[in-house]
């Protein structure tokens, strides 16, 4: 057993980002094994020539699988952090209280121990950072939405050349539907999984769980 003035090992003070991380690049590389494979079967399919797997991860189809579901969750991850500052649900673990007011929301004090330096340097470097987390979320999933349409359309057109077909411009590509049924199918899906969080954490707990309220919390008690 750890002790109380033992100081906490890198491990366990980052244990949170360091599991995620690792599920993170487990099923990064099985999503190109599997991805490369399924996309060598439909090359031969249409009469084209199977590619190695350094060739598969340079690919429209790859680059498109990976980016379709960063950038929805980036947008995901964006909207929920910047809407929970003025929306609330009463009752729900995810909202701030309803009438009380909040820790989150106090003016920044620069005088604070350990305050970061844009709080003590104050004017437009604090303005930047009391909305840093929404705006970088914002740029990746710009990052992300850009690579996801760049991918498509890579390898849209390289079914088309399979096919014997034109080849379309990007412009031209924005006009199908393929893309937006990518984007569409994706975003869908991160909306219902916030309304889940938010709603469900009203009647369900998980002792021990910061997504959680206590185990004996009232239904209606909003906020954790």
């Amino acid at each position: 057993m750890q002790r109380p003035s033992q100081k906490p090992s890198f491990w366990y003070r980052n244990g949170l980002t360091l599991f995620f991380l690792f599920l993170f690049f487990i099923t990064l590389i099985g999503q190109g094994l599997t991805g490369w494979k399924e996309h060598n079967q439909q090359l031969q399919d249409n009469g084209g020539a199977i590619l190695s797997l350094g060739q598969y991860l340079k690919t429209g189809h790859f680059i498109s699988a990976t980016f379709e579901n960063f950038q929805s969750e980036f947008l995901q991850m964006g909207m929920y952090v910047l809407l929970t500052v003025g929306l609330r649900q009463i009752g729900s673990a995810e909202s701030k209280s309803l009438n009380e007011p909040e820790e989150v929301d106090r003016d920044p004090d620069p005088s604070l121990p350990g305050a970061p330096w844009p709080v003590k340097k104050g004017g437009i470097w604090l303005k930047l950072y009391s909305n840093s987390l929404s705006l970088c979320f914002l740029i990746l999933f710009l990052i992300s939405w850009a690579l996801h349409l760049y991918g498509s359309w890579v390898d849209h057109n390289d079914l088309q050349l399979l096919m014997h077909k034109p080849q379309d411009s990007l412009i031209q590509f924005l006009g199908e539907p393929t893309f937006w049924f990518e984007t569409f199918q994706n975003w869908q899906s991160e909306f219902i999984s916030i309304v889940a969080i938010v709603f469900l954490t009203i009647y369900l707990r998980q002792k021990g769980s910061s997504e959680s309220k206590p185990v004996d919390a009232p239904h209606m008690e909003t906020g954790k």
